[in-house]
């Protein structure tokens, strides 16, 4: 091709550039301009490569002009490109310093080496354009659903033929124990796409909640039109999943849109995903309704919500036991993905049994801490409280409005209470002091002396102690290991190992968030970084989290591209 590219006649020319651009599904006037720096390397390669030749290929007749370009200069370092001022005027008595002149060149006949040296700048240029060209398509094209055909497998990873590029379905994104082979057709999610050495990589799945999301978007019209919208999606893929639906429209049952005519839309989608059961929930904004519905169909007795930490206390029938947590965890796993809430289960004799033994230990704490009979503490762990703190920082009419309590007994034991609190503040004083905690320590928003003395014990005594640490030292760390894949089979490992390290203040209830900033703070303190660094970096964070909320939008507009 190359070969002929530069001895061509002028329509061979155009011919070729027509052909590739059409085979390669690239501007013709980028292969016309390939063509243009093959003929000027193949000339350097005649001429020097110190020389500025150019070519131009006329892209309507297919003439080719090959010209030298002289540059007036005051002092000549590239006698094949330049010349002096005097030898520029006695050509031209106007030229002056910077001019170029332009000396047209005979057509070149080049010998077989640099025409196979053209060849490969042509070919290297065409495959460039080709994947620019793939990778403008396709990036634009992450969310949605892509059509292919198996090209080949390679160690359980598949390759997909898109028809105009190549993609890549990974091992783990694949539905497990699916089998698939030369030339099935094969659709699956497009969740990335990245610009590489070797070419644009296009990353597929099947197994992600999202690929889900879109089938039921190309499935059910309501989804597509917006009347319907998809919450959220849980999955566990190639057995069962849960989707939570809501409908915009109180005279459409969002549930029953999703399931279609006899369950024929619903089946479609289980059927592209080789079997997979799937639960389909109705939203609600109450978390408490919300997760009662996601456990179906085992029937909750009871719930109980722990919104600062997140979790959820769900009370079943003995019966229903095993049904609400499902074969290996599953439901409730399920569930918890899907609603974002940490479920636990328990039946009816074990909550009963755990607010007996609970109400035991309030009541012998109270009776300990505030020296007092028993009746009076377990009247307080009647009305709700909990800790010492409650009693003794709480409204005093509240302590006295219990039944049998009176002003002087309230008074009484608040006081009692606030001495107890006082004798451990001053106990954990002196035990930080024995441990050499720093005073400085202190000046952290949220320290307290219970804080100082466990960092004490874990060797944490100053502001460079602290501010050396990571959040990962302080609230510990989960790890995923896997097992060793089979040597003869290469294929996956055991299922995934998990460990837990834990942290220095493991057991004190702290949030990750909160030993970041204690962090933060002792290396502001320490001048190791600035405050407004902290703020800048907060309000970036803030950025990315609405720009992640909005990715997360797939949901809300399933089906609005396809």
């Amino acid at each position: 091709m190359a070969t002929t590219g530069i001895s061509a006649n002028r329509l061979e020319i155009l011919q070729i550039a027509d052909a590739v651009a059409r085979e390669k599904s690239i501007d013709r006037k980028i292969v016309i301009e390939a063509m243009e720096e093959a003929m000027q390397k193949a000339a350097k390669s005649r001429y020097g490569a110190d020389n500025d030749i150019r070519c131009t290929i006329d892209p309507r007749t297919g003439e080719q002009r090959l010209s030298r370009v002289v540059t007036v200069v005051e002092v000549v370092e590239n006698p094949d490109a330049q010349v002096t001022l005097a030898e520029a005027q006695a050509r031209n008595a106007e030229a002056k310093i910077g001019d170029a002149f332009v000396e047209p060149l005979p057509p070149l006949d080049v010998g077989r080496v640099a025409a196979q040296n053209a060849k490969q700048a042509i070919v290297q240029r065409v495959r460039e354009a080709e994947r620019d060209r793939q990778f403008a398509e396709y990036k634009d094209r992450v969310g949605e659903i892509a059509n292919g055909t198996v090209k080949r497998v390679e160690y359980g990873n598949v390759i997909v033929d898109l028809g105009r590029a190549e993609a890549i379905i990974r091992r783990d994104e694949m539905i497990p124990r699916e089998n698939v082979r030369l030339g099935d057709r094969i659709r699956a999610f497009v969740y990335d796409v990245r610009r590489e050495q070797r070419g644009p990589q296009i990353f597929l799945s099947r197994a992600r909640p999202e690929f889900m999301a879109k089938l039921f978007a190309q499935e059910v019209p309501e989804i597509y039109d917006g009347v319907v919208e998809i919450k959220s999606v849980a999955r566990d893929p190639g057995s069962r999943a849960k989707i939570a639906v809501i409908s915009k429209d109180s005279s459409i049952d969002p549930v029953g849109a999703c399931v279609g005519m006899r369950g024929s839309r619903v089946q479609a989608v289980v059927n592209e995903l080789q079997g997979e059961k799937v639960d389909i929930i109705q939203w609600n904004p109450e978390a408490a309704s919300f997760i009662v519905n996601a456990l179906a169909p085992a029937e909750v007795t009871k719930v109980v919500l722990d919104e600062d930490a997140g979790r959820i206390e769900v009370v079943v029938p003995e019966s229903q036991l095993s049904l609400a947590i499902g074969r290996r965890g599953q439901n409730v796993r399920l569930a918890s993905q899907l609603t974002g809430w940490n479920i636990d289960i328990l039946t009816e004799e074990e909550e009963s049994e755990r607010r007996q033994k609970e109400f035991a230990e309030r009541t012998q704490m109270f009776m300990d801490a505030l020296d007092i009979d028993e009746v009076i503490a377990q009247l307080l762990v009647t009305e709700g409280f909990a800790t010492v703190e409650e009693v003794a920082y709480v409204d005093p009419a509240e302590v006295a409005s219990i039944e049998g309590f009176t002003e002087e007994t309230a008074d009484e034991i608040q006081g009692r209470a606030r001495e107890h609190l006082e004798r451990i503040e001053a106990e954990r004083d002196a035990k930080r002091r024995e441990l050499g905690v720093s005073d400085d320590l202190t000046q952290i928003d949220g320290m307290t002396t219970a804080l100082m003395v466990t960092l004490g014990e874990n060797g944490i005594k100053s502001l460079e102690d602290l501010a050396d640490c990571s959040t990962d030292d302080l609230v510990g760390w989960t790890e995923r290991k896997k097992s060793p894949a089979s040597a003869k089979t290469r294929g996956p490992g055991g299922p995934a190992e998990v460990v837990k390290h834990k942290g220095v203040l493991e057991g004190l209830e702290f949030s990750r968030k909160e030993a970041e900033d204690m962090i933060m703070a002792a290396r502001v303190a320490l001048g190791w970084i600035k405050a407004e660094d902290l703020v800048s970096a907060d309000a970036a964070d803030a950025d990315a989290a609405a720009d992640g909320e909005a990715a997360e939008g797939y949901v809300a507009e399933a089906g609005q591209s396809t």
